[in-house]
């Protein structure tokens, strides 16, 4: 696995804290630092995701798509799924995450609760590498609904 990340500063300056990272599979994602007001010079213009808030995204799409993955290959008929992230970080650097919470919402033709529950497990357990990694740092809670179509 490959990504680039390339600083381009703010709108093409070498100025503030944007950044544009290419994918090995060849997808691009900007992201850009938050404003600092005390020194613009070394903040972001809040044009894009923080590049922890990635990280987050990343982790909550990898465990979904092992969630939705175990229940089609369960044969239930989920419809959807997402998931909710929150999460805590340490008060001093590196503010690494200390504490996560996933909420899945599972929508689908009689999914049973059992089976969504066994996903998750599965993929917190097992199969999603990012959770596992944040799970060094980070305390990982999850929870789960299950809505009817």
């Amino acid at each position: 696995m490959e990504c680039t990340v390339s600083w381009t500063g703010a709108l093409g300056t070498r100025s503030g804290m944007g950044f544009v990272a290419e994918t090995g599979s060849g997808h691009t994602l900007v992201m850009d630092g938050a404003p600092d007001a005390a020194k613009p010079e070394n903040g972001g213009l809040n044009l894009a995701p923080r590049p922890l808030e990635t990280l987050l995204a990343g982790t909550g799409g990898c465990t979904a798509y092992d969630v939705v993955l175990i229940l089609k290959r369960g044969r239930h008929d989920v419809r959807g799924c997402t998931v909710k992230l929150s999460a805590e970080r340490a008060e001093t650097d590196p503010k690494v995450f200390t504490a996560i919470n996933m909420h899945f919402t599972v929508t689908g033709k009689a999914v049973p609760m059992a089976a969504v529950e066994r996903a998750i497990a599965m993929s917190h357990d097992k199969y999603c590498s990012a959770s596992v990694m944040l799970g060094k740092t980070a305390a990982i809670t999850t929870s789960f609904e299950v809505a009817e179509i």
